[in-house]
């Protein structure tokens, strides 16, 4: 079988861990991985609490969210594994803090379900798969990401 073929396949995707659960984005949406410095963000005001502020990433103004704060996390810690994940959007770059990252992986699609039919489902949960023996959440990043609808520009005209 073709490389070609073998990819078409398999779901290449980074897994980080967030309150103990594991999830999955695709790696191409992955720029960078970056130790979390609190010290290097800009607060900006009348932001939602997600929104740790702004970063100067060489020269691009880049928004950090916080997914931890995000997904409702009760209680939010900064260790020396939390880390910023530099996110290459269809329209912009983003930061995402995590709790860690744990791997890049190759996932058979063939393994990975759709999300339970239930009353009001993530929207963007793609699905889930077993991974070492725990379900791994499946994520599209835009959609968890532009499901409030804000821009860079509604940040600059806030501040």
């Amino acid at each position: 079988m073709s490389q070609e073929k073998k990819d078409e396949l398999n779901y290449h995707c980074l897994v980080f861990c967030v309150d103990g659960q594991e999830f999955a984005i695709d790696i191409l949406k992955v720029q960078e991985i970056r130790e979390y410095q609190p010290v290097n963000v800009t607060r900006v005001a009348h932001m939602p609490s997600y929104i740790q502020g702004l970063i100067n990433l060489r020269g691009q103004i880049i928004p950090i969210i916080d997914l931890r704060i995000k997904l409702k996390v009760s209680e939010v810690e900064y260790t020396p594994q939390t880390v910023v994940i530099i996110l290459g959007l269809s329209d912009r770059i983003v930061g995402i803090v995590v709790d860690s990252v744990s791997n890049v992986e190759l996932i058979a699609k063939n393994t990975i379900e759709p999300p339970p039919n239930v009353n009001n489902p993530a929207p963007y949960l793609i699905g889930l798969t077993t991974y070492k023996d725990e379900l791994l959440q499946i994520v599209d990043v835009e959609k968890l990401i532009d499901h409030e609808h804000w821009t860079l520009s509604d940040i600059n005209q806030e501040a």
